[in-house]
Formats: C-alpha cells, sequence, structure tokens
C-alpha cells in the first residue's frame, strides 16, 4: 500500500515565522521520517485566482523555494517542485471536473467566503478544489497533511476520486487521507495576534540584520517600567521567544521579567540574538540560493522531470480508464 505524503505550499512570498514554526520545520521533520519519497508541489498556479503579476509570482516562487531548502528539505530524497510545471495536472483537473456536482463545488470555503459579490469570484477560484484535487490524486498520495481548514480539499479529492472509481469499477485512484495535527504551533505576531500577513504582524527571518532587528524591536509590549517586575506569558516577545528558545534559556529568561529591573528592550535584544543564531545558516543558505538561480533552477527541475514522468504514467492509466487512449 503506498504511503507517500503530499503537501501543497502557498507561493505568496517568504514564509515568515510562524510558517516555519508551525508548518515548515513540522513538515520537514517528517520528511525524514518518511518510508517513502514525499512530494511537496509550490502552488503558483493557485496564486493566479488572485495574484495577476507575473513577476511578483516568479519571485515568490523563488523564495519558497529557497526557504525551504534553506531549512533543510534534502531534495535528494524527496521532490519540491512547481506545479505550474506539470501540466498534466491541468489535463487530470479537466477530468475530474467532469465528475465533480457543481452543487458540491459551490459548498467550496474559498468560493462561499466571496459568493455575496460574485463580481469577485473568477471561474478559476470556483474551480480551485478541482485543481487541488488533481495534485493529489495525480500522484496516488496516501497521506495529505493540511490543517484544519484545509480538510474539506481532501474530502473532495476522495468524494471525486470514490466517484470515478466507482463508476468505472476499478480502483483508478488512491483514496486519499488527510493528516492533522492537534498540536500545530501557534506563533503570535509582533501584535499579539496569530502571525500573518494578512495581519502584517509578521517576522521574516530572511530580513538583512538591521532590518530584522527593527521589526523585533516593534514588537508591541506594555508600558510597565523597567524597575517592576513583568508577567512573561503576557509579554509578546516572551510568547514568540519561548517557541524557539532551549528550556533553560526560556527559564532564565522568565526569572528575569519576575526580578524586574529588566526591560522590554532587553528582552527584544534576547530575541533578536536567538533569531540571529538559531536561523543563521538558513539565512546564508537563502541568500545562497537567491543569489544563484540557476543553481536553484537546476534543482527545482531535477524534481520537476521526475514528478512529470510519474504523472505521465498516472495520466496514460487515466486516459485509458476513460477511453482517450
Amino acid at each position: 500500500m503506498s504511503k507517500r505524503i503530499l503537501t501543497g505550499i502557498q507561493s505568496s512570498g517568504t514564509p515568515h515565522l510562524g510558517n516555519i514554526l508551525g508548518a515548515i520545520g513540522p513538515a520537514i521533520e517528517m520528511s525524514e521520517r518518511a518510508t517513502e519519497k514525499c512530494f511537496y508541489f509550490i502552488a503558483d498556479m493557485h496564486s493566479l485566482t488572485s495574484l495577476k503579476d507575473a513577476q511578483t509570482r516568479i519571485d515568490n516562487t523563488y523564495s519558497v523555494a529557497a526557504t525551504w531548502l534553506a531549512l533543510g528539505l534534502d531534495i535528494e530524497k524527496h521532490l519540491l517542485y512547481r506545479q505550474s510545471k506539470i501540466p498534466q495536472v491541468s489535463e487530470l483537473s479537466w477530468y475530474l471536473g467532469c465528475f465533480m456536482p457543481f452543487s458540491r463545488l459551490s459548498l467550496a470555503h474559498s468560493f462561499k467566503d466571496k459568493s455575496d459579490n460574485l463580481e469577485d469570484v473568477n471561474a478559476g477560484l470556483f474551480t480551485y478544489p478541482v485543481l487541488m484535487c488533481a495534485d493529489i490524486l495525480l500522484y496516488d498520495a496516501a497521506f495529505v497533511p493540511v490543517g484544519k481548514d484545509q480538510l474539506q480539499h481532501v474530502e473532495f479529492a476522495r468524494d471525486v476520486a470514490r466517484r470515478i472509481n466507482s463508476h468505472y469499477k476499478k480502483e483508478v485512484f488512491v483514496i486519499p487521507e488527510s493528516k492533522t495535527s492537534e498540536d500545530v504551533m501557534i506563533v503570535p505576531g509582533i501584535d499579539g495576534r496569530k502571525m500573518s500577513k494578512s495581519y502584517n504582524n509578521f517576522i521574516n527571518i530572511f530580513l538583512p540584520e538591521k532590518k530584522l532587528k527593527k521589526r523585533i524591536n516593534s514588537i508591541v509590549t506594555s508600558s510597565t517600567p523597567v524597575e517592576e517586575p513583568k508577567d512573561p506569558d503576557t509579554c509578546n516577545v516572551f510568547n514568540i521567544y519561548k517557541l524557539m528558545g532551549a528550556a533553560e534559556q526560556t527559564e532564565a529568561l522568565r526569572a528575569n521579567y519576575l526580578a524586574g529591573g529588566f526591560g522590554y528592550g532587553a528582552a527584544k535584544k534576547e530575541l533578536f540574538e536567538l533569531v540571529m543564531d538559531r536561523y543563521a545558516k538558513p539565512r546564508a543558505e537563502y541568500d545562497k540560493y537567491l543569489n544563484d538561480l540557476t543553481e536553484l533552477e537546476r534543482l527545482l527541475q531535477k524534481s520537476e522531470q521526475q514528478a512529470t514522468e510519474l504523472a505521465d504514467r498516472k495520466l496514460l492509466e487515466v486516459r485509458e480508464v476513460l477511453g482517450f487512449k
């Protein structure tokens, strides 16, 4: 039985600290334990539903790829590829769309969230879930790690795969299973809310040193005077720090808060130094990849060639079942 794992990656620019701690790090750790090749695709075609600028899409995609490689994804063992470089996914998307009821698609969150103003809904946004189904089913993925807000996409893939398998009385597609984690790390942003590009409260660990320090110094704190004791658990700086620091480091910082005579500026300095130390190698690797796009392209294209070969094999099987031999 296939144990293949497939993960989609948004191509919305440089992943921030919340993405790294909450999703990318755990995904790379899971890949190190995997018994089969893992598939990681950058969903650059999906981005076209809202992002129309070509150069921004290219830059975003390179930035995402550089981030995953810099953080340690082993591209010799696993695949990291751009969705747009595998045109077979578009062909499969058409086939799947012919088995997906309109009523089912109308329940998709991505559509319902904007359905009050249909002028804002393009056909790509409406059929977005079908393309996601194709991303999954094209590679016979058994497991798809997703957040709870993405569970619907896997359910759509399971549904359309069952419809086709049942209609042709043949196991054309593997029925994928969602893989969720109950202990997904929630990383606070500089304003205390969940770190998100939507709130513009994120920390980009790949910024030049001075800009990164300035960003960390902008974390919102209370007006408690330096000399007074402070509650670390209500401080945004401490709550970010404790997600990365070793136990002894975190306890030492907690003691400083409680003792008094320790200001928020000093706490921000501790956080900045921790980020710089923990991500020193990834920061250097990230810059290396973006300064050598030829090498980054070589690595991506190597994965894309392998993904294409597997996609061709699956499409031949699907075409024969559908009568397009």
